[in-house]
Parts: structure tokens; C-alpha cells; sequence
């Protein structure tokens, strides 16, 4: 991920409802949530769900597909990781104890109910 693709990642995410949506998107898992759904689980309304949807879509953060008379929202996960990665990249160059830490997080990508390590 380059510095300009990270600049549109964090800029979309900066915003409380953007983020709730990718949180709720990473939880849906690759099924993803209708537009609908998603407006729903906000408290927003249809046309303000449809601008923050497409702030994130625009940036690569998740992506759209039609499902009949639906559209339905996915977290792309591989942008996500990037952004992670693109993090990590130089912050733990310098300081190991810093990527021991993100390693050693509890739970953080293991399945409900599995603690990692175990």
C-alpha cells in the first residue's frame, strides 16, 4: 500500500459511521449486509448510509455486489491488512517490543469462542 492509498483509508475512516460500518462489515464476514441492514444497524437513513458507503467503497475499503434487489456490502480484506501492514511497516523497525506486542494480542483474528494460542 502506498502512502497516498493509506492518506484515503484513514481520511474514510475518520468519521464515527464509517468506521461502525467497517466494524459491522468485518463482523459479517465475506456474507457482507445489505445496504438496508446496514442503515438499519446505524441508526441512519438510507440516502446518509449510501453517502458513507460510498466514501468507503471509493477508498478500497469494501466492496458491492448485487444480490438480487439488493446491494450488499462487503469488508475487503486484503485492504485491510494492507492498511495494517502499512502501519507496521516502519514503527516496528525500530522498536521489535512494539510487533511482540500486535503478536501477542489475545483473540484479535481467532474464530468466536477460541482464544489464541490455544
Amino acid at each position: 500500500m502506498d502512502e497516498r492509498q493509506a492518506l484515503s483509508s484513514f481520511a474514510a475512516l475518520s468519521q464515527e459511521t464509517r468506521l461502525a460500518i467497517v466494524r459491522a462489515l468485518v463482523v459479517a464476514g465475506p456474507e457482507g449486509l445489505a445496504a438496508g441492514v446496514i442503515a438499519e444497524r446505524m441508526g441512519v437513513s438510507a440516502t446518509n448510509v449510501s453517502f458513507h458507503l460510498k466514501e468507503l467503497e471509493r477508498s478500497g475499503l469494501i466492496s458491492q455486489r448485487r444480490e438480487s434487489r439488493s446491494i450488499v456490502y462487503s469488508a475487503r480484506y486484503e485492504s485491510l491488512a494492507d492498511l495494517v501492514k502499512f502501519l507496521m511497516e516502519d514503527c516496528c523497525a525500530g522498536h521489535p517490543a512494539i510487533r511482540e506486542n500486535v503478536e501477542k494480542s489475545d483473540g484479535c483474528c481467532s474464530p468466536a469462542g477460541e482464544v489464541a494460542g490455544a
